[in-house]
C-alpha cells in the first residue's frame, strides 16, 4: 500500500512539474542578447561614472553564485582579453545571470520575466493595455527588486537584486515578454502565451519555430566575449543615445505597456494580420520582409534598454 501510495504521489508530482514547465514562457531575448545590455550599460558608465561601476561590481563579488561568473572568466580566451575588461565582462553575465539560474529553486522566479498584456485585434480599443492586478509578474518584479536595493540589505542580497534589474530591464524591452495575442484561434485566457504558441517559418524552408523564439533570437547568437562586445560597440554606433527620444520616458511600466505593447500590436502581429499556426511541427511562413524589418526594431530596443540600465544604476549607486 505504502508502494502504491508513493508511486501515485510521484506521478502527481511529474504531472505538476509538467504541467508549470508547460506554462513558463520563453527566455525573453537569448543570453547573448542579455550580455549585449549589459556591455552597452558598461560602455555608458565607464566615460563619466567609473564609480558605479566599481560599486556594482564590490557588491556582485558578493553574489552567492559569483564562483560561477568566475569560473566563466576564467574559461574565457584571455589571450586578447585585458585584465580590466572583467568587470565588463562581469556586466554580461549580471544580465544573463536569471536565465542560468532557472535550474535552482532558491533563485528561479519564472512569473518575473514578463506580464501577458492581452492584445485582441478584434477590439476597437488595443491602444492601452488592461491592468493586471495582484500578479508576481515583471512589474511587480522591477519594483521589488528595486526596493531591496533602496533598503539595507546584505550584499549578497543586493547583488541578486541588481542582477535581477540587470535582466528585468532587458526583458521588458522584448515585445513579447508584454503581450500575448487573443483571437479565435488563441482563445483567453492564455491567448498565444507571448507568442510561443504561435508557430511561423522564416522561409519556407526553414524549420518550424514559435514567433517568441525569433523575436529573442533576433539580436545575437553567440555569447563569445569579443562577439558581445562587438555587438554593442556597433549598436550604440548605430542607436545613438541623442538620437532615440524614447529616452525621455523613465518609467518602467510605460516601457512595457505603452511601448513594448504597442510595438508587439504593431510590428509583431502587423496589427492582428499576422499569420500563424497551432501546430508546433507546421509553421506560417512569414511575410518577405518581415525578419528584415524585425532585426532593426529589436536592435534598436535593445540599445534603449542598454542606456536604460545605465541611467537606472547611476541614480541608484551615483
Amino acid at each position: 500500500m505504502l508502494k502504491r501510495h508513493f508511486f501515485i504521489k510521484v506521478v502527481v508530482i511529474a504531472i505538476l512539474s509538467a504541467i508549470v514547465i508547460w506554462q513558463q514562457p520563453a527566455f525573453a531575448w537569448n543570453k547573448a542578447g542579455h550580455m549585449v545590455s549589459g556591455a552597452i550599460a558598461y560602455s555608458e558608465l565607464k566615460p563619466n561614472h567609473p564609480q558605479v561601476i566599481e560599486e556594482i561590481a564590490t557588491i556582485l563579488k558578493e553574489h552567492p553564485e559569483y564562483s560561477k561568473f568566475e569560473a566563466q572568466w576564467n574559461a574565457l580566451n584571455q589571450s586578447d582579453i585585458s585584465p580590466e575588461a572583467k568587470n565588463l565582462y562581469l556586466f554580461m553575465w549580471a544580465a544573463k545571470w536569471p536565465d542560468e539560474a532557472r535550474d535552482n529553486n532558491t533563485f528561479n522566479r519564472p512569473t518575473w520575466h514578463y506580464i501577458n498584456f492581452p492584445y485582441q485585434p478584434d477590439r476597437s480599443s488595443n491602444s492601452i493595455p488592461r491592468e493586471i492586478l495582484d500578479e508576481e509578474n515583471i512589474l511587480f518584479a522591477f519594483q521589488k527588486n528595486l526596493d531591496v536595493i533602496q533598503s539595507n540589505p546584505s550584499n549578497s542580497d543586493k547583488a541578486v537584486a541588481i542582477c535581477w534589474l540587470f535582466h528585468l530591464i532587458g526583458d521588458v524591452h522584448q515585445p513579447l515578454h508584454t503581450t500575448k495575442l487573443i483571437t479565435n484561434q488563441y482563445p483567453e485566457p492564455e491567448g498565444d502565451r507571448g507568442g510561443t504558441s504561435f508557430y511561423i517559418r522564416v522561409r519556407p524552408d526553414n524549420q518550424t519555430i514559435s514567433l517568441h523564439k525569433f523575436w529573442d533570437d533576433l539580436i545575437l547568437g553567440s555569447e563569445r566575449f569579443q562577439t558581445v562586445r562587438n555587438t554593442a560597440t556597433r549598436l550604440r554606433a548605430t542607436y545613438q543615445r541623442n538620437q532615440l527620444p524614447q529616452l525621455r520616458e523613465t518609467k518602467f511600466n510605460n516601457w512595457a505597456k505603452s511601448e513594448s505593447f504597442k510595438i508587439a500590436r504593431q510590428d509583431v502581429y502587423l496589427n492582428g494580420i499576422l499569420s500563424g499556426s497551432s501546430d508546433k511541427n507546421d509553421g506560417k511562413v512569414l511575410p518577405e520582409n518581415y525578419a528584415a524589418t524585425a532585426k532593426p526594431i529589436a536592435e534598436r530596443q535593445m540599445s534603449l534598454a542598454g542606456y536604460r540600465l545605465a541611467d537606472v544604476f547611476n541614480q541608484l549607486f551615483g
